[in-house]
């Protein structure tokens, strides 16, 4: 391969990768933690306090609670769902949103009947923790309102880059593949060793992240992608669109529905592998009244976070729809659902999620050492002129931005995690504290790289980073030993290892933090990484 070829297509790899990698960074640090989102909501949520005295409604009675529901609270026709399977985080059978917006949770109502047939309800929020970092999965952090948040258009084109990046890369490492593809060659030369990793993390993990790439383009553009299809191919027809009220004849009275436990016998009558957990019902008492009953098979891929749905009529008990029912769809559904798989890692249970978390914290690392490796280069490359290098402002000025975005979002993540235990119950609305405390840790960290320079700060900010994530299993510590504290200790095994899991990162964080520390004070003068002389940070 020509020289020339090679110059090029590695301007493009540094450049789009610089370009790309600090919102990358964010996006596939929080991405990794949304593999256990289900988790996390529950960890973050408070313990119901008379969950003691709440009975589960077994399902002979749930037409006779849906009835009680509906004539006490109209509003829950819009949208309710009925749990089918008692657990932690479901305590009661049904429950319904009184209040709150499309993506942040609000006010949601719960349901259950007593053994006299009397209705038990109750309000509560439920945490917006595990919201926000998925928020920041799809935005990389850039804030944001709206049914489509300006942070996912921008991840779209970040994503463009991305792509360019990882060919680009691909391209540059082709001549020397097989000689260099699994050498990591420690010693004097960190730059060398660096290149190392940052190449062996970034061939090994390419097909995961080229469909991580490819799928957030899609799902940034996918109204422009469907409306422009609608267009051109299926005749100025929109691609997805309400179904037509049904004409089925029979009064949207709550008498008329369709027993719960008749419905359910339908769908396994249909596909006796599908596994229901949970039935959503829309629009009940209106024209477009229909029941999603959402479930698993583990012999195909969903395109839900873990579920997919069959719908069907509520009053006539008929299947509607299967579009999205695991082993069901049609040809290019199908196909649309393996790219949302393999997106989600929702296929292969906890094994496949805990991959999915080590890929995207290898991600996180690709893009970090992408950046660390450009500084390092400019320091080489004014070596050949210059002794000793005199660092250049837009070189510190990156390395800075590097250090406070990345790590800053480290710490931004975890302090959020702790504030919202510690808040709870002492403030009107703790989830409006998630946002906040993050955003604030972030922009502080930005502004302290900034200020102190990267080789300071890049060890404060990494110690800053463990002692946050270190409260997370300090803050479950002293909830168990002084239960009077706002902060609460789930004791199930799924919640107790994100206290086991902060506690291992905390520790890495710490190593990592003395290394670094090790590397300022030993390591060239004449790096971006050294602390100015006399500096004993």
């Amino acid at each position: 391969m020509r020289s020339d070829v090679i110059r090029t297509y590695k301007t493009l790899h540094t450049w789009t990768g610089l370009i790309a990698g600090m919102m990358l960074f964010i996006g596939f640090y929080a991405g990794a933690l949304t593999m256990f989102k289900a988790q996390l909501d529950r960890w973050a949520s408070p313990p119901v306090a008379e969950q003691g005295e709440w009975r589960w409604t077994g399902e002979q009675r749930w037409p006779e609670l849906i009835g009680a529901v509906l004539r006490a609270h109209p509003e829950a026709a819009r949208s309710f769902t009925l749990h089918l399977r008692q657990s932690e985080s479901a305590p009661v059978p049904l429950t319904w949103q009184q209040q709150g917006g499309r993506h942040l949770p609000g006010v949601t109502g719960r349901a259950s009947l007593d053994g006299d047939g009397t209705l038990r309800t109750a309000s509560y929020q439920p945490s917006a923790m595990a919201e926000l970092i998925d928020l920041l999965h799809q935005t990389g952090g850039v804030p944001g309102q709206g049914h489509h948040y300006f942070g996912v258009y921008v991840m779209g084109v970040v994503c463009v880059l991305y792509v360019l990046a990882l060919v680009s890369g691909v391209i540059v490492l082709l001549p020397t593949l097989i000689k260099d593809f699994f050498a990591l060659r420690p010693g004097k030369n960190r730059k060398r060793f660096w290149l190392d990793a940052h190449n062996v993390v970034g061939i090994t993990s390419l097909p995961f992240h080229l469909v991580i790439g490819l799928t957030v383009i899609v799902f940034a553009f996918h109204d422009q992608i469907y409306d422009g299809l609608g267009k051109v191919a299926y005749g100025d027809r929109p691609l997805f669109s309400r179904p037509a009220p049904s004409d089925d004849g029979i009064p949207r009275q709550v008498d008329n529905l369709v027993a719960p436990a008749t419905l359910l016998a339908t769908v396994r009558n249909y596909d006796p592998d599908f596994e229901p957990r949970e039935m959503m019902y829309s629009d009940v008492l209106g024209p477009r009244a229909s029941v999603r009953i959402a479930g698993e098979n583990p012999a195909h891929m969903v395109r839900g976070a873990d579920r997919g749905f069959v719908e069907l009529n509520p009053y006539t008990g008929e299947i509607t729809d299967t579009d999205y029912m695991p082993g069901h769809e049609d040809p290019w559904v199908d196909i649309i659902t393996t790219f949302f798989g393999l997106h989600f890692g929702n296929f292969g249970g906890p094994l496949m999620r805990w991959i999915y978390v080590l890929m995207g914290l290898g991600g996180a690392f690709l893009f970090c050492s992408g950046n660390l490796l450009w500084v390092e280069t400019r320091r080489r490359k004014q070596r050949r002129n210059e002794a000793p290098v005199s660092q250049r402002r837009t070189t510190e000025l990156m390395a800075a931005a590097t250090v406070g975005v990345c790590w800053g979002c480290v710490a931004g993540v975890s302090a959020a995690m702790v504030a919202g235990k510690w808040v709870n119950g002492l403030v009107a609305d703790s989830n409006a504290w998630y946002p906040g405390v993050y955003y604030v840790v972030f922009l502080a960290s930005v502004g302290w790289a900034f200020w102190r320079g990267a080789a300071r700060a890049v060890v404060e900010l990494l110690w800053l980073a463990a002692l946050t994530t270190l409260a997370i299993p300090l803050t479950g510590l002293l909830a168990l030993t002084l239960p009077s504290l706002p902060p609460w200790l789930h004791t199930a095994p799924a919640t107790l290892a994100v206290e086991g899991t902060a506690l291992i990162a905390a520790v890495l964080l710490m190593l990592a933090a003395k290394r670094t520390a090790r590397r300022v004070r030993q390591g060239p003068a004449d790096s971006v990484w050294a602390a100015p002389v006399g500096d004993s940070g």
